[in-house]
């Protein structure tokens, strides 16, 4: 009898066993046909209700709602995950899934991007997003030789010149002390246009507007606002000498483990975050024009931008051999 019901329990365990097994393996089955389940996070450097993150939540959004939830994207500003650099190691590594940042660091890792602070090489915003949206869909891709991929291009406006006196022409910048960021290309943009340039960080801009350290500095009009230029400075020109676009970037090591629906859900929703973040861009800059007039600040549009591209061509053909390929493109883009 002992052996009898040893062998029945026994038999009644295999079956248990053998029916937990099946189980796991329909489960797992049903797993891989609902899609992976993620939570990833996104760095970024700008404030809450910056419209690039803005941008990042109406991508996180996105996401979520055409995964039903299976794929989520925590959005973390104000640099809570680290600052510019440290953040784009950090997505290297697949540490960070995704980020935003501006395009000029990414020159570090794919050179291409330096293009993007050459000056005027854009007649205006709409020539500036006929090439984002056509060639320079390649370069995004090309930064997965960095062990990053590009998803979509989100808008930094363009860098403009306000100043102390009066400026109405492009002469009237003659012998001024400008500031600019420390990059080559920036100070011999200013050397090209007779002015004298003069490197500092952006947090010593005030003051030495202040003291007359400086005769002005160059920007867009966000940030002239938010920094507080403009109680000082009271001439803002709207030369567009530079549009540096933001990137918003994944891992490589993220993009690769994604299953093909998965890589293109991600960058669709990349792309239709854009119209989000444009919007939110013009309200955010429209404001801060509007505040700048209103504390009286004098406004002057630059309604024929060639005399100015003529005076910085020496630049641009200084760097026409290094970024030959894209500068033909964005030629193109003009016709």
């Amino acid at each position: 009898m002992n052996k009898k019901l040893l062998t029945v329990l026994l038999m009644f365990m295999l079956v248990l066993i053998a029916a937990g097994c099946g189980g796991n393996d329909t489960q797992t089955a049903g797993q891989k046909a609902e899609g992976a389940k993620y939570n990833f996070r996104l760095a970024e450097q700008h404030p809450p209700e910056h419209p690039c993150t803005l941008g990042d939540k109406k991508f996180a959004e996105l996401v979520t709602q055409r995964t039903n939830g299976r794929i989520k994207i925590d959005v973390f500003p104000s640099s809570q995950l680290g600052e510019e650099k440290s953040v784009i190691e950090q997505v290297q590594l697949g540490a960070i899934e995704f980020t935003r940042v501006s395009s000029a660091p990414l020159a570090e890792f794919n050179k291409s991007f330096g293009v993007y602070t050459l000056p005027y090489i854009f007649d205006n915003a709409d020539h500036m997003w006929k090439y984002l949206n056509g060639d320079g869909q390649t370069m995004l891709d090309n930064l997965e030789k960095s062990k990053m991929k590009g998803l979509a291009y989100y808008d930094a406006g363009a860098r403009s010149f306000y100043t102390k006196k009066p400026v109405k022409t492009l002469a009237d910048l003659a012998g001024m002390k400008i500031r600019v960021q420390q990059s080559k290309i920036s100070m011999e943009l200013i050397s090209a246009l007779n002015a004298s340039a003069t490197p500092m960080p952006s947090g010593e801009i005030f003051s030495a507007l202040q003291t007359g350290v400086i005769d002005g500095a160059e920007n867009n009009a966000a940030t002239m606002m938010v920094q507080n230029h403009f109680q000082i400075a009271k001439n803002y020109i709207l030369d567009g000498h530079q549009r540096v676009p933001e990137v918003l970037l994944i891992s490589k090591v993220t993009w690769d483990k994604l299953s093909d629906e998965d890589k293109k859900i991600i960058k669709q929703a990349a792309m239709d975050s854009v119209t989000t973040q444009r919007a939110e861009w013009d309200k955010f800059e429209n404001g801060a024009l509007t505040k700048i007039k209103a504390a009286g600040v004098t406004v002057t549009e630059v309604t024929d931008i060639k005399p100015w591209q003529a005076a910085v061509k020496p630049v641009i053909d200084k760097y026409r051999a290094e970024y030959q390929s894209e500068l033909e493109a964005i030629d193109q883009a003009r016709k």
